[in-house]
């Protein structure tokens, strides 16, 4: 048995986590430049490692983030688990803004992002059939319930590419879909997490009714800004109850821990070195094997 080390990505309006005792970061990646310096630190006697994924101050677009510098750099930082923060549009009635949704499940649209550590030279596939840890989910969840936020465990999430809201027409087709909440960041962080062999967990924090809703109208910044707020400050809350509920804690294994075991295809004798050696971190394991 392992302690945990909880990686958590904070999203719009969460740049920081109030009570961490730690200091700030630089950790280089080979795979370019993180959103941030990680804040690496103790709460509560849990060891977190924080990164704001869009910098703070908010500096870098959904599809300006580099999410394989920032999973691999929690990697590095020695992370087991991510649980990720994120903004989120609703398209379902009952998920009124405030709600906090740990989805299970994504579709993603997005379309100008790297989205795997793999590729010529190294072929790897893992399976995203179902992208979110369990075991986690269920920690995430009594957390959020435990910092007051109304709490829905379950759901789809639809990654768009943005940083454009959607149209009525999208959000229409999204719902037919069944999705239920729509966002802009967790893919393809969540596929980057699992070929890490990190078990990740989303907590999709609502602002707005998307523009599907007739009462509500389409999305503007101004009007969700104070229901972020909000959010955040809950989001926070919920972060304080999970350290509480792992501190002291060992971290038995996942099946992610080694969900890499026979994903690599590519024969030892023709893998590329230069990539080999960029998967140092995310991969070590199952390249040593």
């Amino acid at each position: 048995m392992a302690e945990w080390v909880l990686g958590i990505v904070g999203g719009s309006g969460l740049y920081d986590i109030p009570g961490i005792d730690g200091k700030w970061n630089t950790i280089e990646s080979p795979w370019g430049e993180p959103s941030d310096a990680v804040f690496d630190g103790v709460l509560d006697g849990q060891r977190i490692v924080f990164l704001p994924r869009h910098g703070r101050g908010h500096r870098l677009s959904p599809s300006g983030i580099n999410y394989r510098a920032n999973i691999d750099a929690l990697k590095r930082c020695g992370v087991t688990d991510i649980v990720s923060l994120s903004a989120v549009g609703s398209l379902r009635e009952a998920l009124n803004p405030g709600s906090f949704v740990v989805v299970d499940q994504f579709i993603d649209r997005t379309f100008a992002r790297e989205k795997s550590f793999f590729g010529n030279g190294c072929v790897a596939h893992v399976s995203v059939a179902h992208p979110v840890c369990p075991r986690l989910a269920d920690l995430v969840t009594e957390a959020a319930r435990q910092a007051g936020a109304r709490t829905v465990q379950g759901g789809t999430y639809l990654a768009m590419e943005g940083p454009q809201f959607s149209s009525k027409a999208e959000s229409e087709l999204y719902r037919s879909w069944g999705c239920d909440v729509i966002g802009m960041t967790n893919m393809p962080e969540a596929k980057l997490a699992r070929e890490a062999e990190l078990p990740y967990a989303s907590v999709a924090m609502v602002t707005d009714y998307d523009c599907w809703h007739e009462v509500h109208g389409a999305v503007e910044v101004s009007a969700i800004l104070d229901v972020m707020h909000a959010n955040s400050e809950r989001a926070k809350a919920l972060v304080v109850a999970l350290a509480g509920a792992l501190a002291g804690t060992h971290r038995t294994p996942s099946p992610i821990d080694t969900c890499l075991t026979g994903a690599i295809i590519t024969s030892v004798d023709a893998r590329d070195p230069q990539l080999v050696a960029k998967l140092d971190a995310v991969a070590g394991r199952a390249l040593k094997s």
